[in-house]
């Protein structure tokens, strides 16, 4: 009897072992053969899942998105206002390794996007999205009363993605000085002014 392959479980294995080669020697040591290598897959077997690296990457970036989507869902589904903000944003930052691995894939993805139409398209439909969840919940700390008159909820939710995805490329270039304990004081300190503390 023939084998059943789920293809998605595949890919979601060959994104998991560009992580891992990512975080090992970066984005140009991962090459296909080092990808198909670590996923335990025969050299060229990529070809079917992924026909190139870039298509790999675009995938892998998706799936990140996808992923962060999820744990954000889980963590504000019973918070709204700046509760809601701050978990929201906790899923975003580099707090941990898995989030530290999903800003590795997301950093050589921005850097095609500069060049590639749909790339960019993508990563805007992405951020649109999340804008939109800041702003949400931006207007219920507005109706609560947590947030300071007078704080324009465009320029706010601005910063925090400014913030958020800024701080995926400081934490992976200088940890040491950008840990998930100073990344949550500044978020703190951010939301502590917007509440007027």
């Amino acid at each position: 009897m023939p084998k059943i392959v789920d293809h998605d479980q595949r890919r979601v294995e060959l994104v998991n072992a560009t992580w891992r080669i990512i975080a090992r020697h970066g984005m140009e040591g991962a090459t296909m053969r080092e990808i198909a290598t670590e996923a335990g897959f025969a050299n060229g077997a990529l070809k079917p899942y992924f026909p190139t690296k870039d298509d790999l990457l675009t995938f892998a970036f998706g799936h990140v998105f996808n992923q962060t989507n999820l744990r954000m869902e889980a963590k504000t589904a019973h918070l709204a206002g700046l509760e809601a903000l701050r978990a929201f944003c906790h899923e975003i930052l580099p707090l941990d390794e898995e989030r530290i691995s999903e800003a590795r894939i997301v950093i050589p993805f921005w850097q095609k996007a500069l060049t590639d139409p749909a790339k960019t398209r993508l990563h805007e439909e992405s951020m649109a999205q999340w804008q939109g969840f800041l702003r949400k919940y931006l207007g219920q700390a507005h109706k609560a009363g947590e947030v300071a008159a007078g704080t324009q909820d465009d320029q706010v939710a601005g910063f925090l993605m400014s913030f958020v995805l800024g701080a995926q490329i400081t934490a992976a270039l200088t940890p040491a000085t950008h840990s998930p304990e100073q990344l949550i004081a500044q978020l703190d300190a951010y939301l502590a002014l917007l509440a007027g503390a």
